[in-house]
């Protein structure tokens, strides 16, 4: 899994990422409330985990600009403080669930991974459209226009990567993480051959392009228009 850490202690903030490598999972860490929010929108995450009190907006800020930006995603929120109005102000703001400082992280991973267990079905049983592609999860099938489009495994998975992120860039090292199972690929010239030829297979025959490239950043899946 890729985790958007926010958290302003710069000592709790490496033990829980170095924790979540432990556990083959990667996290990106911030700092500072005002950066997450331009970050999110330049990759794509698994869950969010997001500190109330910190420097920039605050987390529960951050927590209504991520909603905004995507209704799927898991969002997970921590405080050093228990009171009732921080709790409710949190899940108002589209907060899944919540968690009191100290913690031990054995709890944090359940919490964790409770809420993708939550976030999983949904992604797995819907069809994904995109203008006039269609994808269909419970069938492993492709549709163009209506027309079945033959992938392997390999290219629906990335095909699927790259349309969960609903229009955001998807980086060229989580493409590597989720399509190899974290695993990063080294030769980044392999993601480029898969791209390739899942552009062929999907874009080739039509006038509107789904698959883009954001050079030094990586791919999105978006109609032209």
């Amino acid at each position: 899994m890729k985790i958007l850490l926010l958290e302003d202690d710069a000592t709790l903030s490496a033990e829980i990422e170095k924790y979540f490598i432990s556990k083959n999972s990667t996290c990106q860490a911030v700092s500072n409330g005002d950066l997450v929010e331009k970050i999110y929108k330049k990759d794509v995450f698994d869950i969010a985990i997001l500190d109330i009190n910190v420097p920039g907006k605050k987390g529960i800020e951050v927590c209504a600009a991520i909603r905004n930006l995507d209704h799927k995603i898991p969002i997970l929120m921590l405080t050093a403080f228990g009171e009732i109005t921080d709790k409710l102000a949190a899940f108002n703001k589209g907060a899944d669930d919540y968690l009191i400082k100290p913690f031990h992280f054995e709890e944090l991973y359940a919490r964790v991974n409770a809420l993708l267990k939550r976030k999983q079905p949904e992604q797995l049983e819907a069809d994904i459209t995109v203008a006039d592609l269609v994808i269909s999860n419970a069938e492993m099938k492709v549709f163009r226009a209506g027309v079945e489009v033959i992938l392997t495994p390999k290219e629906f998975k990335l095909l699927s990567i790259l349309a969960l992120a609903n229009g955001r860039i998807v980086s060229k090292n989580t493409i590597s993480e989720k399509l190899w199972d974290y695993q990063v690929i080294t030769n980044q010239n392999t993601i480029e051959v898969y791209i390739n030829s899942l552009r062929k297979k999907i874009d080739k025959n039509s006038d509107m392009k789904l698959i883009h490239t954001k050079v030094g950043y990586g791919y999105f899946l978006k109609d032209d228009k």
